[in-house]
């Protein structure tokens, strides 16, 4: 990637590890929190890694970034997480320049998705660039790639129907819920956490199951509040969450801890308890399974769901795909101008200065000279030479390398190192 004058480093990676490898505790050891994301970043900025994205979904954990080797990447992301490089080999993908811009653009785009067609990771993705440039580690590669990916994902929702349907994590464990308890408008459900993934969920059951008997915990009540407030749903105290564990027929789990929120101490059920976990890392303790009358089903057992509106999204791909090439396209275009733009601006700095000593030699030479409009006219033709020899080497057909070989031998540039 020397040759584009984007980065001091040679090839740009992708390193992650995904559910279609990895389990939800692999998952869970690799994850990230905000706070680990940044503690990353400063780490990796320290070591002149001059371009990195980090997203950490419940589906994915991936670094995006230049180095001058991958594993400069995957022991950063081990350094910042519970995960090891054992785990990390025996589950991970490493994808390099162009691949590794093809991955980032299905990632983005819901393509690789659990559920195709689910977009949250696009919000990740800007979050993820915003975070990046505040620490000042998004170098105008990374910011156009992410641009092109949010252009990409944009026109796929527009453009084709991959994303038809209320299909998602939230909607999934909704369907879940409606398939699986009889009578759920009369049951009652107990949602505990309202991040992002808990308020969909919320509004999912809500406008499914047509169920009054919905309660909302949250560690920060106040968040719960203002959620409940909008659907008009009722608030518990964190303080009460076993006593309402017990009133409950549902107990929905998106909690996002790094730990286990609920515990098999907190369960003691004389009646049919469905708990699902939306959470990565797992949110529910595991031996929670073994008790009498309780069934736990984690985000991956719902993502594994199928139904028609899924089978129906697959005859999109083509489309989408179609898009993603088109997208890709322009951007590996940007790309190529970046190789020969020093060219393009040693050829400006070059006709400037045969300007100004053509300019200078006409005004002595001429008592009638005008030298400002001499200046708008010359400049005015730089600009069009320049631009003249900037379209040839955008041109496919030709061979980019000699063309700029042979300017900078015609014209004796001098090319400044970027």
């Amino acid at each position: 990637m020397k040759e584009y004058h984007i980065s001091k480093h040679n090839s740009f990676y992708t390193i992650g590890l995904s559910y279609k490898k990895a389990d939800a505790k692999v998952r869970g050891d690799f994850s990230l929190d905000p706070i680990a994301m940044e503690r990353l970043l400063v780490q990796a900025k320290a070591q002149e890694i001059d371009g990195l994205l980090v997203t950490s979904t419940c589906n994915r954990t991936e670094l995006h970034g230049f180095a001058q080797h991958p594993f400069q990447l995957i022991k950063i992301l081990c350094d910042n997480t519970e995960g090891t490089l054992e785990e990390f080999q025996e589950v991970a993908y490493v994808y390099k320049n162009n691949e590794a811009i093809a991955h980032l653009f299905r990632v983005g785009t819901g393509l690789d998705s659990q559920i195709l067609g689910d977009f949250e990771i696009i919000s990740q993705l800007k979050q993820s660039f915003n975070r990046s440039k505040k620490l000042d580690i998004a170098n105008p590669f990374i910011e156009r790639l992410c641009n092109s990916v949010i252009q990409a994902s944009k026109r796929i929702k527009n453009e084709t129907e991959i994303s038809s349907g209320a299909t998602s994590v939230a909607f999934a464990s909704v369907q879940y819920i409606l398939k699986e308890v009889p009578n759920i408008s009369e049951k009652n459900i107990l949602l505990f956490g309202t991040g992002k993934i808990g308020r969909n969920t919320c509004e999912n059951l809500i406008k499914h199951t047509k169920n009054p008997h919905i309660t909302l915990i949250n560690r920060t009540k106040d968040k719960a509040e203002r959620i409940a407030g909008k659907f008009n749903l009722t608030v518990k105290d964190h303080g009460d969450l076993q006593a309402e564990i017990r009133k409950s027929d549902v107990l929905v789990v998106a909690t996002g801890a790094q730990l286990p929120t609920i515990s098999k101490e907190l369960i003691y059920t004389k009646k049919p308890l469905l708990v699902l976990d939306l959470s990565i890392p797992k949110n529910v303790s595991d031996d929670i399974a073994t008790l009498d009358n309780v069934t736990v089903i984690h985000l991956d057992q719902l993502s594994r769901m199928t139904d028609d509106t899924l089978e129906r999204r697959k005859q999109f791909i083509p489309q989408a795909e179609i898009i993603i090439d088109e997208v890709m396209s322009d951007f590996t275009q940007w790309l190529e101008t970046r190789k020969f733009a020093p060219v393009i601006k040693a050829l400006k700095r070059k006709l400037k200065t045969m300007k100004e000593e053509e300019l200078d030699y006409q005004s002595k030479k001429s008592s009638d000279f005008d030298p400002e409009q001499a200046d708008i006219i010359s400049n005015r033709i730089i600009q069009k030479i320049t631009k003249q020899f900037a379209n040839h080497l955008k041109e496919t057909d030709i061979d980019a390398d000699n063309s700029l070989e042979l300017i900078q031998k015609v014209f004796q540039l001098e090319v400044e190192p970027q």
